[in-house]
């Protein structure tokens, strides 16, 4: 079976498959399945890219909503990487994973009056604020605490993209952002408060996109913005193009970290502006898979179901976006290939992980690997049906670090 290309330290030997120098199936046996696997390396690889591609005096910061495994975050921010945030909890986590305050970015529609506060006193490098009245509520809070906060806007450039419409976030009819002219008058206002300081305006146009035309397109209507806001002699610190870079879930040609900087760098350092980054998926989904067991084969005479021990609630993208994840044999097989719907345990005819799938021959207690599954996996994982989460490892070389343990009964009650 084949391995998308940009999917590294997964591979085949001795006719069972690796991840980097430890066989999946050593894994399964010691730690149960479900499991979520992680290669050390792969976001070693990943976070060397990034950090070649951008210029010296660039901000590149995860984003955390992608992956929250607080091991993963750790080695982000150990390589020196900043955060982006979307919760109270996600800021929580940046900061004891690491994260310089000062190199933490909050986004996100929602933020209370808790999560503000506690990002004013967190003191974290800027919040992008997407609203007019989030805006009042954030100068009001920091005239109360008598502290200057850093806003960002995030404006709504109305650019199309060609992914799934639940992760497309940029045009004129999503709650993201606002439109260039209130985004306009919202930092003239800060500009005039003596308790805010604008520095930066930033778009997020959508998550898995693998074109690089809206990227072109965003970054120059961005510069565009900041370039008028010179004009009226308000100089930001940097211009964020978000992130969204997509992956080869099912044989696409995924955009290369270096050419998408290459796309959006040079026209925000040509207008002399410096610019941030937020990418998510393109880090840690090639460098994570979920290893699960098959526990029944079951054909009605119309589809052959593999049932295994992974579920909607272990892996919700296929449910919720379609998504198609590769998924593959631990162990090589020379038998006929059948179509299998790969399904869960979950009382939902919407639990699978995939449709028709390619397999060789299938049979009870094989093991399944579900590949790019480290973005947006254990992080949208659940509870439902009384499911126990699984446990997450990390991978290295032939070293393998417990991230996170299997959830018990026990911890089902925990909080009740």
């Amino acid at each position: 079976m084949s391995i998308p290309t940009d999917v590294t330290q997964y591979h085949y030997a001795d006719g069972q498959l690796y991840c980097e120098g430890v066989a999946l199936a050593d894994l399964a046996a010691r730690y149960g399945t479900p499991l979520y696997v992680y290669s050390k390396q792969a976001l070693i690889e990943k976070v060397a890219e990034l950090k070649q591609s951008l210029a010296p005096n660039g901000h590149a910061c995860y984003a955390v909503k992608a992956n929250q495994t607080l091991g993963i975050l750790r080695l982000f921010a150990e390589s020196g990487l900043g955060a982006d945030v979307t919760s109270g909890g996600e800021l929580y986590l940046a900061l004891k994973a690491g994260f310089a305050p000062n190199n933490i970015l909050y986004s996100g529609v929602g933020k209370t009056d808790a999560e503000l506060r506690f990002a004013v006193e967190s003191k974290i490098r800027a919040i992008h604020v997407e609203s007019e009245p989030e805006l009042t509520r954030i100068e009001a809070i920091a005239a109360e605490t008598e502290q200057v906060i850093n806003i960002g806007v995030r404006v709504n450039p109305d650019i199309d993209v060609p992914t799934h419409p639940y992760i497309s976030t940029g045009a004129k009819e999503h709650k993201f952002g606002v439109p260039p002219t209130q985004a306009l008058q919202m930092l003239l206002h800060a500009a005039q408060s003596p308790w805010l300081n604008p520095v930066a305006i930033a778009s997020h146009i959508g998550s898995q996109i693998l074109a690089l035309a809206p990227y072109a397109a965003a970054a120059d209507f961005l510069v565009g913005m900041a370039t008028e806001l010179r004009s009226m002699g308000i100089t930001l610190d940097y211009v964020d193009v978000g992130g969204g870079i997509g992956i080869s879930y099912a044989g696409q040609t995924p955009i290369s970290i270096g050419a998408w900087f290459e796309t959006i760098q040079q026209p925000v350092a040509e207008a002399g502006f410096t610019l941030a980054v937020e990418p998510g998926r393109s880090l840690v989904g090639p460098a994570g898979a979920l290893l699960t067991k098959v526990t029944f084969v079951k054909d009605n005479g119309y589809k052959k179901f593999a049932i295994t021990d992974a579920g909607m609630n272990d892996l919700l993208r296929p449910t919720l976006y379609q998504a198609k994840h590769p998924i593959v044999p631990v162990f090589e097989s020379e038998g006929n290939i059948n179509d299998y719907d790969v399904v869960g345990p979950i009382c939902e005819s919407g639990d699978f992980l995939a449709k028709e799938q390619a397999l060789p021959n299938v049979v009870q207690g094989d093991l399944l690997c579900v590949l790019q599954a480290g973005a947006y996996g254990f992080a949208m994982a659940s509870n439902y049906n009384g499911r126990l989460r699984p446990a997450e490892v990390l991978v290295a070389g032939d070293q393998v670090t417990v991230l996170r343990q299997r959830e018990t009964y026990a911890d089902l009650l925990r909080l009740q």
